[in-house]
C-alpha cells in the first residue's frame, strides 16, 4: 500500500467529505464513491477516491469561494431541507411508524411493480419518511433501501398533501444539487402521492422516478393516485 494513497474508514471518508457517515455509506453503495468491504464487512475506501469525488464535484460549477475543510476539500453540496410543513408531519408517530425497517411485503411490491408499469418509469417506490430518514418499503429499480430525509423529493408531496411532480430535477433550483440528481440514479423526473396512516397523517409516498425529463398523462397520473389509494386503505386496514 503507498503511504501517498492510504487506506480510511467510512468515518474518515466522511470526516472529509463534510458529511454524515451514513450519507458516504449511501455514496459507497451508489457508486458514487469507490470501496470494499473487509472480511469483516466494514467499508474501506481510498484517500484518492475521496479527493477524486471532491475534485468532481468543484469541476461541476461549484464556486472557488465554497467552504472547505480542514483538508481543503470543498464540502460535497446538499439538497436544501424539507418544508416546515413536512417537518410538522413528524409529530407523533411518524418517527416511528410501523412500516419503518419491516421486511419487504408483496402487496407493497405489488404496487410499486405496478405504478412503474402504468407510467413507463424505470424506479418506483413505496417510502416512508421519519426522523432523518426516508426509508424505501417497496422499491422497483433501486438499489438502495435508504436515503437521509433531506434527500428526499417526497418532502414536497407530504407537505402539500396531494400529488407532487417535478418535471426535471436537473432545471429545478430545489433539487439541481440533490445527490439523487447529481450522481446515480441520476434522477431527471419525480412524480408522488402521498400515503396516510389510520389517523390520516401522511408518512410516506407511492412515486416513480425517471432518468429523463417527462411529463405524465393525466391517465398515468390518475392511476398513480389509485395504487396510492390502495396502499393508504391497506395501511388504514392494519389500524
Amino acid at each position: 500500500m503507498s503511504e501517498d494513497d492510504p487506506i480510511l474508514t467510512t468515518r474518515e471518508a466522511a470526516h472529509m467529505l463534510g458529511v454524515a457517515v451514513s450519507t458516504a455509506q449511501l455514496w459507497m453503495e451508489s457508486g458514487a464513491l469507490p470501496a470494499w468491504k473487509t472480511p469483516g464487512g466494514h467499508r474501506r475506501v481510498r484517500l484518492s477516491a475521496v479527493r477524486r469525488l471532491q475534485a468532481q464535484q468543484g469541476g461541476a460549477g461549484m464556486a472557488a469561494a465554497e467552504p472547505r475543510d480542514s483538508a481543503g476539500l470543498v464540502r460535497m453540496p446538499m439538497p436544501m431541507p424539507m418544508p416546515a410543513a413536512a417537518a410538522a408531519q413528524d409529530a407523533g408517530a411518524l418517527s416511528g411508524h410501523a412500516l419503518l425497517d419491516t421486511p419487504p411485503e408483496e402487496i407493497f411490491n405489488r404496487l410499486a411493480r405496478l405504478a412503474a408499469q402504468v407510467t413507463d418509469c424505470p424506479i418506483a417506490l413505496v417510502t416512508v419518511l421519519a426522523g432523518q430518514r426516508q426509508w424505501f418499503k417497496a422499491r422497483v429499480g433501486l438499489d438502495l433501501q435508504e436515503t437521509p430525509r433531506e434527500w428526499a423529493f417526497c418532502n414536497q408531496a407530504l407537505a402539500s398533501g396531494e400529488a407532487f411532480v417535478v418535471g426535471d430535477a436537473a432545471i429545478d433550483a430545489r433539487f439541481a444539487a440533490n445527490p439523487l440528481v447529481t450522481r446515480a440514479p441520476h434522477v431527471r423526473f419525480y412524480a408522488g402521492v402521498p400515503l396516510e396512516d389510520a389517523q390520516g397523517r401522511r408518512f410516506g409516498t407511492l412515486c416513480v422516478l425517471d432518468r429523463e425529463p417527462r411529463r405524465l398523462r393525466e391517465r398515468e397520473l390518475r392511476a398513480l393516485h389509485e395504487l396510492a389509494a390502495i396502499a393508504t386503505d391497506e395501511i388504514k386496514r392494519r389500524g
